[in-house]
């Protein structure tokens, strides 16, 4: 069974345009294709994916798992933790890892409440 050639009638559209005019297509529709999966690792996590991040930030598994909790707890898990404790940090001029402690020891919630809801 031989293939029928059909590439001159599949590339009809594409004919006319300028080599960046098909630079400028093609990685529009890269992007396209990629924006779907950006959007889901933006707008989706787990209780698994926070630990590993916070475990990756230097935190052992036992002080992750507090800190997840309290972000469930607060309903800001979309945030996510490490962003929560960065932030913190931030706000409270100290280093990331004595932010997440502070969390863990169940301080500063409530400034991280005002910090995300304000």
């Amino acid at each position: 069974m031989k293939r029928e050639d059909d590439f001159e009638k599949r590339r009809k559209h594409l004919k006319k345009l300028s080599d960046e005019e098909l630079f400028d297509k093609f990685w529009g529709l890269a992007e396209e294709i990629v924006q779907p999966m950006l959007d889901l690792g933006r707008e989706n996590t787990t209780p698994a994916i926070e630990r590993s991040i916070l475990l990756r930030m230097g935190f052992s598994s036992l002080e992750a798992g507090p800190i997840v909790e309290g972000t469930i707890a607060k309903g800001l898990m979309g945030k996510g933790c490490g962003n929560i404790v960065w932030k913190l940090s931030q706000k409270k001029g100290i280093s990331v890892r004595e932010a997440g402690l502070l969390l863990v020891e169940g301080k500063e919630w409530d400034s991280v409440e005002t910090l995300f809801n304000a």
